[in-house]
């Protein structure tokens, strides 16, 4: 009973934080959970399992103040999805070593560029070839898709062959290759993170690894992460968020260099 407190504490930090700049936080999970001795099977399945939690929680909130747009999730998460594919495909064209310096990197470049300023640009909307309309609460932008397409595809190629569901790379790609705003961002991420983490969860759950013992405690302390990071989330200031997304993806990035040269 202890243990699953201290984990429980451990894990509600970390849906709190997640949540808030619009990640998953699959990893962390999986590696709290394998550090209290669960089995990485049992691991993986609780992990997605209240991933998936959490991001509903979170997109309920969001959803409440309209900052989720359902035609941009759709757009970004079948296009990556299906980059995705390729980059896991062709993965194995790189050794473990290089995909984890590839990985660093792309959190490292995903943190830099959160924190180069965006001006709101106002432009004409009217229809153009290449461009749609993305409505957020109450106000309408121009997705430029001869740049947002490229981007979302090798966002999702690179996401593949490191093996995650994008999280950390998403928010990123709506802020600076959209255009949308960090909220919505971090809104529109949770809807994306919760479908590929039930996916997950169902691929594992159909094996037999799902433990309800203790995935069902954990998944209740990470809705009410959710919940939680998710009312921070609108009640902080967006530069605020973007330096939190920042820090967390080079904290995460060091982590990773570290683990390729030491393991």
């Amino acid at each position: 009973m202890d243990q699953i407190i201290i984990i429980g504490a451990f894990i509600f930090v970390v849906a709190v934080l997640m949540t808030m700049v619009g990640k998953g936080g699959g990893n962390f999970y999986v590696v709290i959970l394998v550090m209290a001795g669960i089995p990485m099977h049992q691991a993986a399945t609780t992990g997605q399992f209240i991933l998936f939690a959490a991001s509903i929680a979170a997109m309920v909130i969001f959803q409440k103040n309209k900052s989720v747009s359902w035609s941009l999730a759709l757009l970004i998460g079948s296009t990556t999805s299906l980059a995705a594919l390729g980059g896991g495909y062709f993965s194995h064209l790189f050794s473990g070593f290089m995909l984890k310096l590839i990985f660093a990197f792309m959190l490292f470049a995903a943190g830099a560029v959160m924190l180069v300023p965006v001006k709101k640009k106002e432009e004409n909307l009217k229809d153009r070839f290449g461009t749609i309309k993305i409505k957020s609460n109450g106000e309408i932008y121009g997705v430029n898709l001869w740049i947002a397409l490229p981007v979302t595809i090798l966002t999702g190629v690179g996401s593949g062959m490191v093996g995650v569901s994008g999280g950390s790379f998403l928010v990123p790609l709506m802020v600076i290759a959209c255009g949308i705003p960090m909220h919505t961002a971090v809104g529109t991420a949770s809807t994306l993170i919760a479908a590929t983490a039930f996916m997950g969860f169902f691929g594992h759950a159909i094996q037999g690894d799902f433990n309800p013992s203790w995935a069902i405690p954990l998944a209740i302390i990470t809705i009410a992460g959710g919940v939680i990071g998710g009312r921070f989330a609108l009640k902080t200031k967006p530069k605020s968020l973007k330096r939190l997304f920042a820090y967390t993806n080079w904290l995460a990035a060091v982590f990773m260099v570290i683990n390729a040269f030491h393991a």
